[in-house]
């Protein structure tokens, strides 16, 4: 799908070379596509790396500037699949509040669609690429005649079933990239959209670091008289508990505002002649170098369906580079079906060896291969030797071959038989998969009968899934009930980096066996997630609870350290300060509710719809719908949705696709499909006549010099050209021909 989305960029700047801007306009230098610091396909240098919006083109005869009217030739047919102008860019501000470890983020601009005659209409599609754990909360457009919004709404408000199954816009591509169309937007109108998502900050190096996509490619900047745009960045920082703030590195010129107490305010205003060229980074501290923790209390707003109160508990790990990390046993379980073949297995043999190479001497490994059986490195845990380590490469690049089935249960209880049964060292176990299994659910059951019979000399579970067809929530569940941690790769270019930094992060392990008095003596309690992991040295440990009853004022947190001394914290326990705890966790709390109902049944569905409504997260159980409001024909006051009843008072809904990750495919596990497979069609075409012609009228293209068919096309007076688009269309139905289609935007030279 990024490879089609690309290509529909790539076909719709050839298109725009058509555009006359007039005399004395100034022309920019050739658009240059923007380039990733990592090694890339060329084709793929036309992914969105800001909030883009595009004009989708069909029809390319549409394709003129609307205000001054230039010579084109007349082309029949269409663009298909259809080509992607960008659109000139006139304003952009961004909003970013950072609580905790998440980053709500605001994207407003305008955009004109510069590319299509004034007597013509286009549709207009909107790319959103997000940050780490992108999640989008809400989209709203302007345009001159209508306006659109987005709302989540519960299944059962969908009372057309056929609309859900049959939706076919609003995805992700490479799993973090949103976009979603916009229909008919008249030829030079301008369009308003303001976009807002959440992400995931990350912690790196005893730092929270924040990085929004934000660079814009030469080719949305306005051509014309040279005229200074506004670009705009405001920054808020709260991280609740009054802890000091500070700024450790900016990527963007920001100026302090105002300081307060755990606050802090930046902005970034200039007017600029191109719009950024860089990713929008900052990172900051907020603590010492030991290990601390706080609880922060808040209470449920009036909308909230569960009106107990709300608290949120958290470690910090600290900045100390001195920490010492637990003696390990560490057992890896890779998937080597069939279906993971090429990318996603080399991917993750990269990364494993990676992995492996970083293990200390004192601990000991091993390496479980399975698909429909299973294999192994050795027969005992081997010591992280240099020998051994050489050896295991050796061992992966022979065993590590696609092919077979997929079976879990067996290999996870090899690997639980293999790691010891004391606490003098800390057992884990990684497991890696890109497939659904039947018995998913006795795994579970099975591992917490485990768990209760160990207790805490049990080993730590932590999951890795690849792609759409593996089951996440099982993987979520199975990781919560082993106090593990979970993570996924949905691009297929991003295993090795997602997969090579979870294993070493969910490695450092730094305290272990935490508990929590103040959570005995409480009523009703309810923790996010059920069994407390383990605090790593990259990362904070956050819970979340609801409870009834009275929280004390302060509470005593105590765990195992790496020497196997005892550390107690008394952390403190304050209200929260402007801090939208139910907002912040809403994504975590929502998927842990819904693995709870995959695992124990259905009565955790409703809460999980209910919360994923309040907090416009998406889930399993709810769907998002975009709201088209005619301007001409609704009055200002009745343009507000109403969100009890249902009552869209005559609005045209659209269905979007729903891009929450699913319960697996056991079907496509079956059939080894890879998880490329699972990524949909990013342009569904509207007509078997297209489908069917386009194949034969490019084969004509390729066989034509492109100029001696465009000149054809052009001597043809109204009335053969009808006569002759009749005649095609007849004989495409019977897939013989295609005489003219999107040869002009295929045509790199000067005069198309």
């Amino acid at each position: 799908m990024a490879a089609d989305f690309s290509r529909s960029v790539e076909l719709g700047l050839k298109l725009s070379k058509r555009i006359y801007y007039g005399k004395n306009a100034t022309v920019s230098a050739p658009p240059r596509p923007v380039v990733a610091e990592r090694e890339t396909e060329a084709v793929e240098s036309y992914l969105p790396t800001a909030v883009m919006v595009y004009a989708e083109i069909t029809e390319p005869s549409v394709v003129d500037n609307p205000y001054i009217r230039s010579y084109q030739p007349y082309v029949h047919g269409r663009c298909d699949p259809p080509a992607l102008i960008p659109l000139h860019m006139h304003g952009v501000t961004m909003e970013v509040d950072c609580y905790l470890d998440t980053a709500f983020v605001t994207v407003g601009g305008t955009w004109r669609v510069h590319c299509v005659s004034a007597s013509e209409s286009c549709d207009c599609r909107i790319a959103v690429p997000m940050g780490e754990e992108g999640s989008v909360l809400g989209v709203k457009v302007e345009t001159p005649l209508k306006s659109y919004c987005t709302q989540v709404i519960s299944l059962e408000d969908t009372k057309d079933a056929d609309k859900l199954v049959n939706a076919k816009d609003g995805f992700l591509i490479k799993g973090q990239m949103y976009t979603l169309k916009i229909p008919r937007v008249d030829g030079g109108s301008i369009l308003s959209l303001k976009i807002s998502w959440s992400q995931k900050l990350l912690h790196q190096d005893g730092q929270y670091c924040l990085d929004v996509p934000f660079t814009f490619p030469s080719y949305v900047v306005p051509i014309g008289k040279t005229v200074y745009e506004k670009e705009r960045i405001l920054l808020n920082v709260n991280f609740g508990t009054g802890s000091e703030v500070f700024c450790k590195s900016s990527s963007h010129p920001l100026k302090e505002l105002r300081r307060l107490a755990g606050k802090v305010r930046f902005s970034c205003e200039r007017e600029v002649l191109i719009w950024s060229m860089t990713d929008f980074k900052f990172s900051y501290t907020v603590s010492s170098s030991d290990i601390c923790g706080g609880v922060l209390l808040q209470s449920p707003s009036l909308h909230d369906y569960d009106q107990r109160e709300m608290f949120c508990f958290f470690l910090y790990p600290g900045n100390s580079i001195c920490k010492k990390n637990f003696k390990k046993e560490v057992v890896f379980l890779v998937d080597i079906s069939a279906s993971m073949q090429g990318n996603p297995l080399e991917n993750a043999k990269t990364a494993l060896l990676a992995a492996i190479s970083k293990l200390s001497p004192r601990d000991t490994f091993n390496i479980i291969a399975f698909n429909g059986s299973f294999s192994l490195f050795s027969s005992s845990m081997e010591l992280a030797t240099k020998e051994a380590i050489e050896n295991a490469s050796e061992w992966i690049n022979i065993n590590f071959v696609a092919e077979g089935g997929t079976n879990i249960s067996t290999p996870l209880d090899q690997a639980i038989r293999m790691v010891s049964k004391t606490g003098a060292v800390l057992s884990i176990i990684f497991l890696v998969t890109d497939g659904t299994v039947e018995d998913e659910k006795d795994i579970c059951h099975a591992m917490k009968s485990h768990l209760m019979k160990e207790g805490l000399t049990s080993p730590r579970i932590c999951t890795f899934g690849i792609g759409s067809y593996c089951n996440h929530y099982f993987l979520k569940m199975l990781a919560e009930i082993g106090r593990g941690y979970y993570d996924a790769a949905f691009d297929m270019d991003s295993i090795n980096l997602r997969m090579e930094r979870f294993i070493n992060n969910a490695s450092s392990v730094i305290l272990s066996d935490i508990t929590i008095d103040a959570l005995k003596h409480l009523d009703s309690l309810e923790l996010y997630p059920l069994h407390l992991p383990d605090l790593l040295s990259g990362s904070p440990l956050y819970v979340l609870g609801r409870y009834c009853g009275n929280f004390p004022d302060s509470v005593r947190v105590s765990g195992t350290l790496a020497d196997l001394s005892n550390l107690v914290i008394n952390a403190k326990v304050q209200k929260a300060k402007d801090v939208p705890i139910d907002k912040v966790f809403a994504r975590r709390q929502i998927d842990a509710l819904t693995a709870h109902a995959w695992l124990s049944g259905s009565e955790l569905e409703e809460k999980a719809a209910k919360m994923s409504i309040h907090t416009a997260v998406r889930s399993e159980y709810t769907n998002m719908i975009l709201i088209e409001t005619d301007k001409r024909k609704l009055p200002s006051k009745s343009n507000a949705v109403e969100e009890k009843t249902g009552d869209f008072k005559g609005q045209k809904i659209i269905v979007l696709r729903n891009i929450c990750i699913g319960f697996g495919n056991l079907e496509a596990t079956a059939k080894n499909l890879p998880p490329e497979k699972a990524e949909p069609k990013i342009f569904e075409t509207s007509t078997m006549l297209y489908r069917a012609a386009s194949k034969v009228g490019r084969r004509l293209a390729d066989r034509c010099c492109c100029m001696c068919f465009l000149q054809f096309c052009n001597r043809l007076n109204d009335q053969c050209a009808i006569a002759l688009t009749q005649l095609c269309t007849a004989l495409a139905c019977f897939e013989c021909l295609n005489v003219c289609c999107d040869v002009c935007d295929l045509c790199s030279c000067d005069q198309c």
